[in-house]
C-alpha cells in the first residue's frame, strides 16, 4: 500500500508542476508575443487561468501532506493530547465530507456548464469546470492515505513547529 502511495504522490507532484510550466510557458510566449511582436494569442490567458484552477485543486492534497493548509491551532494546542487527537479525526471527518460534496457538486457543476462555450477558446466550459471535481477526488485520495498521519502531525518537510507538535 505504501508503495501505491508514493507513485500516487509522485503522480500528483508531476502533474502539478507540469501544468505550472505549462502556464509559465502560455504567459512567457504571450508577453513576448504581445510586446515584441505585437500579436497576442487569443486563448493564452483563459487556458491559463484555467490551468492554474487545475493546478490548485490538484496540488491541494499535496499541501495537505506538508501541513501547507492555512489551520488555526492555538485553541486544539492548549487542550490534552487525547482530546487533540478526537479533534484531529473529526477535522479529517469533516474534510473528507466537505470534499466528498465538492466532488458530487463539482460534477453536477459540469453537468450544467456542459452546454455552454467559454468565450476565447469555444469549447464546452464543462471541461475546465472539471478541474474541481477531479482536484477534489485527488485530495480525498490523499486524505485517505494520509490521515492517520495528519492525525499525528506527521508531515513531510515539516517544520520546526510541527515536530514540536508531534513531539506531544
Amino acid at each position: 500500500m505504501k508503495n501505491i502511495e508514493s507513485y500516487f504522490v509522485l503522480i500528483n507532484r508531476i502533474f502539478v508542476a507540469s501544468l505550472l510550466a505549462i502556464v509559465f510557458l502560455i504567459v512567457i510566449v504571450n508577453v513576448v508575443g504581445r510586446y515584441g511582436f505585437n500579436y497576442s494569442l487569443s486563448w493564452a490567458e483563459e487556458a491559463a487561468r484555467h490551468l492554474m484552477i487545475l493546478s490548485a485543486f490538484s496540488a491541494s492534497g499535496l499541501a495537505l501532506r506538508e501541513g501547507r493548509l492555512v489551520a488555526i491551532t492555538l485553541f486544539p494546542d492548549l487542550l490534552p493530547t487525547k482530546i487533540q487527537l478526537v479533534l484531529r479525526w473529526l477535522i479529517v471527518i469533516t474534510m473528507f465530507t466537505f470534499m466528498l460534496v465538492m466532488t458530487w457538486l463539482g460534477i453536477k457543476f459540469v453537468q450544467f456548464g456542459w452546454n455552454k462555450e467559454t468565450m476565447a477558446t469555444g469549447m464546452s466550459r464543462g471541461i475546465p469546470y472539471m478541474a474541481i471535481p477531479f482536484g477534489c477526488f485527488i485530495f480525498l485520495v490523499q486524505l485517505a492515505f494520509f490521515a492517520r498521519r495528519f492525525t499525528r502531525f506527521e508531515f513531510e518537510f515539516e517544520s520546526q513547529k510541527t515536530k514540536e507538535l508531534g513531539a506531544k
